[in-house]
């Protein structure tokens, strides 16, 4: 079995992107002739995107949510490649998908920021052929709504006196324990939350309660998780917010890519914003911002190449 974290540096080379794509498209007509057009297209765009994130890595933090934000772009194209073999159809699928106020108001403050969703462009097309969102469920979302699932983020966010996302147990694992405390927060009954993440976890096998928490126990381990249910990269454990004010049942990598986008938007556009909060650091927002563009530099590759690889390992059983 290929290691994860090989992945990419395997489909550096145009022979194995072509082979790669040539079992992607094993359904579809024109095989051959297909993984031949678009191989070196889909290598370009790993290969772009990696170095964006390396150009990222070694500029000023005042650049690099730009350059983070289009080395996300070129990897999840080249994903969008795996599944999507005329992509992109139409010049419309060039555009980024989503929109944010270009010019902040006086009292602009950053968690509170919004970027919306709209019809057309890459976001959209990816949200509908990658998670079978079509249309996406939200017509907005907050910069506070969206740092608070990620879970590399939760103890930054409990300084500020805000619990954001509970620790349930482990990937992999198929056993899960929430605190009853959880369902007042959701106000639901421990039936009806059950019923809400049901879709989420593979099958369940029985539902426990004990003295502050209840169990539930899986069939199966949680193999790779989507939100609601968040895993942390260092340690593996796996996250669930912690109240219904935050609730998120969509993927992380959705989660960044809004972010990112915004974050790239008041780069170039709020130029004296970026530039106090960058050089001054007196923004609250500031140890957020920082340490976020830390974790998705590591993370969004990390993520895109597990899907890539998921991918490789089902058409290899075929």
């Amino acid at each position: 079995m290929m290691e994860t974290n090989q992945l990419f540096t395997h489909l550096s080379a145009q022979e194995n992107a072509q082979s790669f794509l040539h079992k992607c498209y094993q359904n579809i007509d024109g095989q051959t002739k297909k993984s031949y057009q678009n191989g070196t297209t889909f290598m370009h765009y790993i290969q772009h995107g990696i170095q964006f994130y390396k150009s990222g890595e070694e500029s000023s933090p005042i650049v690099r949510p730009v350059l983070y934000f289009y080395g996300m772009v070129h990897l999840l194209k080249g994903w969008l490649l795996t599944k999507r073999a005329d992509y992109p159809e139409s010049t419309a699928l060039l555009a980024h998908g989503v929109t944010s106020r270009k010019r902040k108001r006086k009292d602009y403050q950053f968690f509170d920021d919004e970027v919306k969703i709209q019809q057309q462009g890459l976001f959209p097309y990816f949200a509908k052929h990658m998670y079978h969102f079509n249309p996406f469920p939200l017509e907005k979302a907050t910069m506070r709504l969206l740092l608070a699932n990620i879970p590399e983020l939760h103890v930054l966010w409990n300084y500020q006196q805000r619990k954001t996302l509970i620790d349930i147990g482990e990937i992999n694992s198929d056993q899960l324990l929430f605190p009853t405390s959880l369902l007042d927060r959701f106000h639901l009954t421990r039936n009806a939350f059950v019923q809400r993440i049901q879709p989420f976890l593979p099958p369940i096998k029985r539902v426990s309660e004990q003295t502050t928490l209840f169990r539930i126990d899986l069939r199966e381990g949680i193999m790779q998780a989507n939100g609601p249910f968040f895993v942390h990269m260092d340690n593996q454990r796996l996250y669930f917010p912690a109240s219904r004010d935050i609730y998120f049942p969509y993927s992380e990598i959705i989660v960044h890519y809004l972010i990112l986008y915004n974050l790239s938007m008041l780069c170039r556009y709020e130029t004296e914003w970026w530039g106090e909060l960058m050089v001054s650091k007196a923004d609250s927002a500031y140890p957020m911002i920082d340490h976020f563009l830390e974790i998705t530099r590591r993370k969004i590759p990390y993520l895109i190449e597990k899907e890539l690889h998921s991918i490789y390992s089902a058409c290899n059983e075929k």
